[in-house]
């Protein structure tokens, strides 16, 4: 239609360009839903050494708005660290919880990783990942990822020995996400 054709001036010269045309005068780095300088960051979190009140002092500082839960078992002796508790607490603060249980590490991988056996529970992991659930869940935190500011939780402190680093070097691969570990 002719108002689809409408024209305006460039916002960076004085050649007259279609609505249509505007489209592809969006900035390169306005990808998705979510505009960001850069590449799109994920944040990862460990609560191993940290209070839930730090924990959460680090996502609202990062500007996190969504809180995705990767453990299997979204239970912890830790106080304020399961499930139910922490989704109120962050809720209270302005913040998504979100468990996917699927991208948590089986009973073997979580052994391995206290252990030290890293490069044991990174095989484990791996062919977890390679179920059903595991891909349609990995497929829903990068569509959310997308979308908004999020950082996946799980115990350990250290993210390197961690199935949260497999998952987000995955999406860093896959995806161009630029990762921060708070």
């Amino acid at each position: 239609s002719s108002d689809r054709m409408q024209s305006f001036l460039h916002p960076r010269g004085e050649k007259e360009v279609t609505r249509r045309a505007r489209w592809s005068l969006r900035p390169r780095w306005f990808l998705g839903g979510r505009p960001h300088l850069g590449a799109m960051k994920l944040f990862t979190i460990g609560y191993e050494a940290a209070t839930q009140g730090e924990v959460i002092g680090r996502l609202k500082a990062a500007g996190v708005e969504t809180l995705v839960d990767v453990r299997a078992v979204a239970a912890s002796r830790r106080a304020g660290f399961s499930k139910t508790l922490l989704a109120e607490s962050l809720r209270a603060e302005g913040m998504e919880y979100i468990h996917l249980r699927a991208l948590g590490t089986p009973k073997a991988g979580r052994e391995a990783a206290k252990k030290g056996y890293v490069r044991e529970m990174r095989a484990i992991f791996a062919e977890h990942m390679a179920e059903p659930d595991a891909q349609i869940q990995l497929a829903q935190l990068k569509a959310l990822a997308r979308e908004k500011n999020v950082a996946m939780l799980c115990f350990e402190a250290d993210h390197a020995g961690c199935h949260r680093a497999v998952l987000a070097e995955q999406l860093a691969a896959e995806d161009g996400f630029e990762i921060v570990n708070l």
